[in-house]
């Protein structure tokens, strides 16, 4: 076999090998002989050896044009053009011997250790450039200095012209490739901060240089889950083009890897299953190399993920939240085996003040609904809601009913529904957000679920009553109203009316089991007031439900601010009997209930005075409500025993009086005055405003009130002298909507009082409106 090779070994070379071989030599012995001189100690020495040099190089390569010398003489001017042009002959000698240049490796990267801090901009750069070109010519040689240059290069990476930045970075691309991977740790973390550099040049510098890493590295596996993350993350770039070409390099990346490992991947290759049906995007989804990659470096890649995504640097968390998303795609359903820590991450990226933050992790919720079965996620979130409510962590739950398919989650619906229908849940803070997150809970099942909600139709309302109730004013409500309309639209009705139609009756029952126990900070009033003013004529189907709570909650031993709240509400109830709770004509069975209910708001209105109201309600303080005229006389026995005296006695020309003998409009009457009085002496303006309208059911009932009716006159014209003009036009317009009672009343006890007055304007105002009333009035 010697004998074999002894003839090639012992070729002869062509004239032109020769002659290469032999001017190579010569260039290189020249060369040693003059790179000293560098070094002299004065700078005539150094510039006569810089000049040699550059006639030895030129000599080298006669194609090349002969240098002018009075731009050589220009170029020598100042310092930093002495240094500039020392790298560039270094490039050049680099470039011309190729590998011939290694014995003198060690020299080079002295000089380069110093040239790549150069406070000079273009020295710097074009020092990388000749430290990438050196690395590539001597390759074999390159890997013993390598990391004596990763020190000033990392030093200059964050300098301020971003063609440096991009020239260190492609240096140490080479430095690293062609050099010890032992470097690339103390390289990344510079890379990364590159990743939010301004400069689009500069973030697909780190996406070329990290792709070429993961394709030609040579110990690249041992860096695979430290190098993704960087290119993943290029995935969300602002800038299209980069985002493409990241995606580009990891494709190849991915097939790489695929085609190294194909024996290991043979029966994944020979039976491919195909995208799952609920996958987000079955037309985009990576390449079986990318999901093995990321899934066999998940537990790596993880941790520092999720501690990122709590980074105090906002931009450090929008990037990591990016990135868990781009992960959870590839890594499907293997995500199941790390839910505990990603689902930790979420709910407290999900508090995160950025929008962007919020956004990724909702998507990367709805990812792990789809690729996670809801019996294991729903076990870990229902868990961490139990514990501690939150908005983050209602968000959470809605992303992931979101994003799981609806054969999945069909035997979960009801369970959901339940749970946030709870009362630690639906009323667990009073925060807006909260209640935003709680009814996009609802969305999602109601948009996820689908008909599957009709047997959790009752939780579902339940929770939107609580929305409505609770954060309603806020500016909820009209989502409420959609939200309603789609479980209608689910449940086979036509609108939000027939909803509650069909639950007014268990919504009812839900309230009562709590009723003894409510004050007038409850929320179940609120509630109330909700299920009251949106259930219409259901209202009349649901009377034995309705009245034992009304009867039951204004008795006037029970809180005086919730008895007053609850009248307020039930006050537009009757207003609109014909339509709510009178809708089925049967009002006439619940006569004695709502009887002894009427006289039951009459001891409620006289032992409230000490009650400062927000508003004074009268429409039903004048007219009987029902019609229920002839069951009150016959609640007098019922009565007698309390003999509840009459509130204002100078109000009736008869002196004090029990109910026998006062009719009970005219008691609610004055005790609403009393409410006023007590109103109208606070001091603050808004306390003292108050809005009055007063109604008559026929002419023939007003002589039963009109001496109360004359004292209300008397107390309103007072304050049309007061102070604030808030309160004077409010007690105006509150007289002339009662002028209708008694014009010539008012006419005349607004004459008395005029000249009292400091000024008689509103007095005036109110005489002309008087005398304009037409003569009917």
């Amino acid at each position: 076999m010697a004998a074999l090779a002894a003839p090639e070994a012992a070729a002869p070379q062509g004239p032109t090998e020769a002659g290469e071989t032999t001017e190579a030599a010569e260039l290189s012995r020249s060369l040693s002989r003059l790179l000293p001189g560098l070094e002299a100690d004065s700078k005539l020495g150094r510039r006569r050896a810089l000049e040699a040099l550059q006639r030895v190089l030129e000599a080298a390569q006669p194609e090349a044009p002969d240098a002018d010398p009075d731009a050589a003489a220009a170029a020598f001017q100042g310092p930093w053009e002495l240094r500039l042009a020392l790298v560039q002959l270094l490039g050049l000698a680099v470039r011309l011997t190729g590998a011939a240049f290694a014995p003198h490796l060690d020299d080079a990267v002295r000089a380069l250790r110093c040239t790549l801090l150069d406070p000079f901009a273009a020295v710097r750069r074009e020092s990388c450039e000749c430290a990438a070109g050196l690395a590539r010519a001597t390759p074999d040689h390159f890997h013993m200095q390598s990391e004596s240059l990763i020190g000033p290069l990392m030093q200059s990476i964050s300098h301020q012209h971003w063609k440096v930045r991009v020239a260190v970075i492609e240096a140490t691309g080479a430095a690293i490739q062609f050099g010890s991977g032992k470097s690339v740790d103390d390289v990344l973390p510079h890379f990364a901060q590159r990743l939010f550099d301004d400069v689009p040049q500069v973030r697909q510098a780190v996406m070329r240089v990290v792709g070429g890493w993961l394709l030609s590295l040579r110990d690249r596996y041992s860096f695979f889950h430290k190098l993704i993350p960087l290119l993943l993350s290029g995935f969300h770039d602002e800038i299209p083009e980069i985002a493409c070409e990241a995606s580009t390099l990891w494709e190849q990346v991915g097939l790489q890897w695929q085609t190294e490992n194909e024996e290991d991947l043979k029966d994944k290759l020979d039976f491919a299953s195909p995208p799952p049906a609920h996958h987000p995007s079955p037309g985009d989804r990576p390449g079986l190399g990318c999901r093995e990659l990321v899934f066999r470096n998940l537990s790596k890649i993880l941790p520092a993920v999720c501690h990122d995504i709590d980074d105090w640097v906002a931009g450090t968390r929008v990037k990591s939240a990016q990135l868990l998303a781009v992960l959870l795609l590839h890594a499907e359903d293997h995500v199941t085996q790390h839910l505990e820590p990603v689902l930790r991450a979420l709910l407290r990226a999900c508090a995160d003040e950025e929008a962007a933050v919020v956004s990724s992790c909702t998507r990367s919720a709805e990812l792990v609904g789809t690729f996670v079965s809801p019996e294991v996620f729903l076990k870990l979130i229902l868990s961490t809601l139990r514990k501690s409510p939150s908005p983050s962590g209602l968000l959470v739950l809605a992303s992931l009913i979101q994003g799981c398919p609806r054969e999945a989650l069909r035997p979960h619906v009801k369970v959901i529904a339940m749970e946030l229908a709870q009362a630690h849940i639906c009323q667990g803070s009073e925060n807006r957000l909260y209640g935003e997150r709680l009814l996009q809970c609802v969305q999602a099942v109601v948009s996820a679920g689908r008909e599957d909600c009709r047997g959790a139709g009752e939780p579902l309302l339940e929770v939107l009553v609580t929305v409505l109730a609770l954060w309603g004013p806020t500016g909820l409500g009209d989502k409420v109203q959609e939200t309603l309309a789609a479980l209608a639209a689910v449940e086979g009705m036509d609108g939000s009316q027939d909803l509650f139609r069909a639950h007014v009756s268990p919504l009812l029952e839900w309230l009562a089991a709590s009723h003894r126990d409510w004050t007038g900070h409850s929320v179940e009033l609120l509630q109330l007031d909700v299920v009251l003013s949106h259930s219409g004529p259901a209202l009349g189907e649901a009377l034995p439900q309705l009245v034992p709570i009304l009867r039951s909650c204004l008795q006037p031993a029970r809180d005086p601010a919730m008895r007053l709240k609850l009248f307020s509400t039930l006050t537009g109830v009757l207003l609109g009997a014909p339509e709510t709770v009178d809708s089925q004509g049967e009002i006439t069975g619940h006569h004695s209930d709502l009887a002894s209910l009427e006289v039951t708001l009459i001891c409620c209105w006289a032992s409230s005075q000490s009650i400062v109201m927000q508003e004074v309600l009268f429409p039903t303080c004048v007219q009987r409500p029902l019609g229920l005229g002839e069951t009150i006389d016959g609640t007098e026995s019922a009565l007698a025993p309390s003999r509840v005296e009459d509130p204002q006695p100078s109000c009736c020309p008869s002196g004090p009086c029990s109910l026998r003998t006062v009719t009970p409009q005219e008691r609610l009457l004055r005790a609403g005055l009393n409410s006023l009085k007590k109103l109208c002496s606070e001091a603050s303006c808004g306390k003292r405003v108050a809005q009055f309208q007063i109604r008559v059911q026929s002419e023939a009932s007003k002589c039963c009130y009109q001496s109360s009716v004359r004292h209300l006159y008397r107390e309103l014209l007072v304050y049309l002298d007061d102070p604030e003009h808030a309160v004077q036009d409010a007690v105006l317009e509150a007289l002339k909507a009662g002028s209708v009672l008694f014009p010539d009343l008012l006419v005349k006890e607004t004459e008395a009082v005029l000249h009292k007055h400091r000024s008689p304007t509103y007095c005036e105002q109110l005489l002309q409106h008087l005398q304009a009333l037409p003569p009917a009035q």
